[in-house]
C-alpha cells in the first residue's frame, strides 16, 4: 500500500447535467483472491468487490459521484474511486450500462428533482493507498459477490452488479479460447524405433526394386524367342 495526500472535489460548479439529471460516474472495483486464478472455480468464488459505506451511514455501495465539466466520464469514475474508495487499477473502456434512478436520501439529491443518471464501469484494483480524501467519511471493505448483492443500497446498482458478472463471465470464456493448447510432443527423442526411417528400409526398397528389373529383363529375353509372356508390370 502507498500513501498519497489529495483533496477530494467539492460543490456542484462544474457538475454537468442531461435531460435535467446529474451525470454521475462510478466503478465497481474488483481483484482476483489470492488464492485461486480467474481460470478456476465459479466467478461468485474467485473475484472480489471493494465497496465503500455512505456519510453518516453504515450501508455500502459502489463509489461514484458527480461527473464534471472538465473531465470525460472515464476520468470521473477513476477520481471517484481514487477519492472515495482510496483505489487505483485498470479500468475498462466501455461502461459497463448507464442506469437513470431517483436518490433515496435527501442528503443525496442529484438535481432539484432527485434524478440521476450514472455510468458505471469495472475497474481491476492494482493499487490500494493506506489514506485517501476521503478516508474520515467512509470506510472501504472488500465483500464476495454473493455479500456484495445482499449489501446493495441501490437496485440500480444491483443490476450493474449483475452486469459486471455477466462481462467478467465472457471475458473469461474468451481467454479460456484463445488460450494456445501445446500440441503433442514428437522430438526425435521420442519417437519410437518403428517411426524412424532406417537405411534398411531403403536397401530393402532397393533390393526389390533390383529383382523387380531382372526378372522383368528375363521375360523380355523369352519374349524375344517367341516365346508368350504376359507383363504384369
Amino acid at each position: 500500500m502507498s500513501s498519497v495526500q489529495v483533496s477530494a472535489r467539492t460543490g456542484r460548479l462544474r457538475q454537468r447535467y442531461e435531460d435535467n439529471l446529474r451525470l454521475v460516474s462510478g466503478c465497481i472495483p474488483y481483484r482476483w483472491k489470492k488464492y485461486n486464478n480467474h481460470q478456476k472455480g465459479d466467478m461468485e468464488d474467485i473475484i472480489e468487490v471493494l465497496m465503500v459505506s455512505s456519510p453518516k451511514r453504515d450501508d455500502l455501495v459502489f463509489p461514484k459521484g458527480g461527473w464534471e465539466d472538465d473531465e470525460t466520464v472515464m476520468e470521473a469514475a477513476s477520481r471517484e474511486v481514487f477519492e472515495e474508495a482510496g483505489v487505483k487499477g485498470i479500468l475498462r473502456e466501455t461502461p459497463l450500462g448507464m442506469w437513470e434512478f431517483r436518490s433515496k436520501s435527501n442528503q443525496d439529491l442529484c438535481c432539484l428533482e432527485g434524478g440521476c443518471r450514472g455510468y458505471m464501469f469495472a475497474l481491476e484494483v492494482t493499487e490500494e493507498l493506506e489514506t485517501w480524501p476521503e478516508q474520515k467519511n467512509r470506510n472501504r471493505k472488500w465483500v464476495n459477490i454473493r455479500d456484495a448483492f445482499r449489501l446493495c443500497r441501490y437496485d440500480w446498482m444491483c443490476r450493474a452488479l449483475e452486469e459486471f458478472l455477466r462481462v467478467m463471465a465472457e471475458d473469461r470464456s474468451l481467454e479460456k479460447q484463445d488460450t494456445p493448447v501445446d500440441p503433442p510432443s514428437n522430438s526425435i527423442s521420442d519417437v519410437s524405433e518403428s517411426q524412424i526411417p532406417s537405411s534398411n528400409c531403403y536397401k530393402i526398397h532397393s533390393t526389390t526394386q533390383h529383382h523387380s528389373m531382372s526378372s522383368k529383363s528375363n521375360l523380355m529375353a523369352l519374349a524375344s524367342q517367341g516365346i508368350s509372356v504376359h507383363f504384369g508390370f
